[in-house]
């Protein structure tokens, strides 16, 4: 059974830091790009960035370059997004995704987690 689990989402001060982290077990984790999502209340679904199988590659969506890492430990199953400098407008659920996409339809399925909430705010 695939299992993609959240966790590490809060309430941050503009301008703070929170360290997600994805929990994953079903799959070949060290053979699967993986990438976060998130969706602010009232809006679409927006890919926030992807890692490639080794790590060695990373992309990002504009609104987060700079600001947010991500990273991942095959030998672990564990994805994590760090984000720093974190502004009001990147409150949202954000959810870890088994694949790369940015190309492909953000439409939640199995291969995605629950989410985590992540509100900044004074």
């Amino acid at each position: 059974e695939v299992r993609l689990v959240e966790s590490g989402g809060g309430l941050v001060q503009p301008g703070g830091s929170l360290r997600l982290s994805c929990a994953t077990s079903g799959f070949t984790f060290s053979g699967t790009d993986m990438s976060w999502v998130r969706q602010a209340p009232g809006k679409g679904l927006e890919w926030v960035s992807v890692v490639s199988t080794d790590g060695g590659r990373t992309y990002y969506a504009d609104s987060v370059k700079g600001r947010f890492n991500i990273s991942r430990d095959n030998a672990e199953n564990a994805l994590y997004l760090e984000m720093d400098s974190l502004e009001p407008e990147d409150t949202a659920m954000y959810y870890c995704a088994a694949g790369d996409y940015r190309q492909r339809p953000l439409v939640p399925n199995h291969w995605w987690g629950q989410g985590t909430q992540v509100t900044v705010s004074s």
